[in-house]
């Protein structure tokens, strides 16, 4: 069965904003490279997805005179190879992912890149509810410590500093925890290139 290889939204934009210090996966672009070239390989999709927010003049505002909303160093799509650009959170709703998998016949996703609990989750769950098989690789995504809901607007390090804030492990773990066995198959890196 032929697959298709979701990378979402491992850009530039991310390593721009404070929380990048606090990342859960600094090298995602290596962690995520050879999923690439295994998925070329094979003759699977690899589908590359950016987010943006126009107008918003942040750094995932493509025109507000930076160049953030690109793929990280490490990761360049070949000719050919499908380029989304989303304004939502999942990968579905604002682009034409499910009708270019359906053109391309594919019903199996692997699901990589930034935030594990936010596109890359989003983005599978979406996938599972329009009937889809999908492997969640939560070792080839990234995310961030999460504060509290009434500690959102503290500084970055306050936000670090708090009890209440919610690691990176934490995350990771949730994720998982929602996903697998409902949503997905969650599986590591080396899990996937030995299919």
């Amino acid at each position: 069965m032929r697959s298709a290889l979701l990378i979402i939204d491992i850009q530039e934009s991310f390593r721009q904003r404070p929380n990048w210090a606090a990342v859960s996966n600094p090298g995602i672009a290596a962690t995520v490279a050879p999923l690439v070239a295994d998925a070329r390989e094979r003759g699977d999709l690899v589908v590359w997805v950016l987010h943006a927010e126009p107008g918003t003049g942040n750094v995932f505002d493509p025109a507000a005179g930076h160049d953030f909303v690109r793929y990280q160093e490490g990761l360049e799509p070949r000719p050919g190879e499908p380029q989304l650009v989303k304004t939502s959170a999942n990968a579905f709703t604002t682009t034409g992912l499910q009708q270019l998998l359906t053109t391309e016949g594919i019903r199996h996703l692997i699901v990589t890149g930034i935030q594990t609990e936010l596109c890359c989750e989003t983005t599978t769950r979406v996938a599972g509810d329009l009937g889809y098989d999908v492997t969640f690789v939560t070792e080839a995504t990234a995310t961030f410590p999460i504060a509290h809901r009434d500690e959102r607007d503290l500084p970055f390090a306050d936000i670090l500093a708090s009890p209440r804030t919610l690691s990176t492990a934490d995350v990771i773990a949730r994720t998982e925890y929602a996903l697998a066995g409902r949503f997905a198959t969650v599986a590591t890196v080396k899990e996937v290139l030995a299919r």
